[in-house]
């Protein structure tokens, strides 16, 4: 996110107090006032006015050199999302098993917009990239979660994304539509996707979509840091995690917590 001012600074009380809440991202988790107001756009003045009122509300928390930080009830409602109260609890009994069978790195990602987002991951004992961290975004067009996404997503979705300008990440990533056309095919025959150092040299990756219905929800991934060749035996547990989680999803449609029991959730 940049650091220079917004060129139409907001101007509802709700939406200043959300370009406060925008202002933090992964590189800067903790800010001081005069950052708060450079990167939200807004006055040092309203910026303090609204900085004390989320901290009073426990969205934003200030530490004890007074810089802020996103604040207990911001997680607290975020947990209440469907992505991680349904989803991602379904999800965790698949991921686990899936990454004892294979002892890589296991990721559950969805799509959102044109890229995907991280939900969950379970970490081999190497240390990972921190573009794989959960919330993290990454292109469709370039890892193998990412095209598991984008091959199953529909054909107005897919021709949208292909005439987007098709980053380049590495020397391996793939930026001829022609090659990647026929590379999406290939995935939708086969079903499951598979990536090469395309987005991190170093890196290989399988994945397969979570289908619900016939409409991709999710995609599960096993990534190797260590430039492993032979993720492929891997596929046969993969498809069946991804297969039994689609099933589950299936059966608890309309749950809000799958995972728990004995709660009202109508």
């Amino acid at each position: 996110m940049s650091s220079e001012p917004s060129k139409s600074p907001p101007k509802s009380v709700t939406a200043r107090a959300l370009a406060v809440l925008a202002a933090f991202d992964v590189e800067h988790p903790l800010l001081t006032l005069s950052q708060l107001a450079r990167r939200s756009g807004l006055p040092v003045a309203t910026v303090y006015r609204l900085a004390g009122e989320l901290e009073d509300g426990g969205f934003l928390d200030r530490n004890s050199s007074g810089r802020y930080g996103l604040g207990v009830r911001l997680w607290e409602m975020g947990v209440l999302t469907p992505i991680h109260g349904r989803l991602r609890e379904t999800a965790l009994p698949f991921l686990l098993n899936l990454q004892y069978d294979c002892r890589e790195t296991v990721q559950l990602a969805v799509c959102d917009g044109a890229a995907a987002i991280y939900i969950e991951k379970l970490t081999s004992e190497l240390s990972v990239p921190v573009e794989s961290r959960i919330g993290a975004r990454i292109p469709l067009h370039a890892t193998g979660i990412g095209k598991a996404l984008l091959a199953f997503r529909p054909e107005a979705f897919t021709e949208a994304i292909l005439a987007m300008p098709l980053k380049r990440f590495s020397p391996e990533t793939i930026t001829d539509r022609r090659v990647l056309t026929r590379q999406l095919a290939q995935i939708r025959q086969q079903g499951y996707a598979q990536s090469h150092q395309e987005y991190h040299l170093g890196s290989t990756s399988i994945a397969a979509p979570v289908l619900v219905g016939g409409t991709v929800k999710a995609a599960i991934g096993i990534v190797s840091y260590a430039l492993r060749e032979d993720l492929d035996q891997f596929a046969p547990v993969l498809l069946h995690a991804a297969e039994g989680l689609a099933k589950r999803l299936a059966e608890t449609e309309g749950t809000a917590y799958p995972s728990l029991s004995g709660l009202d959730q109508e």
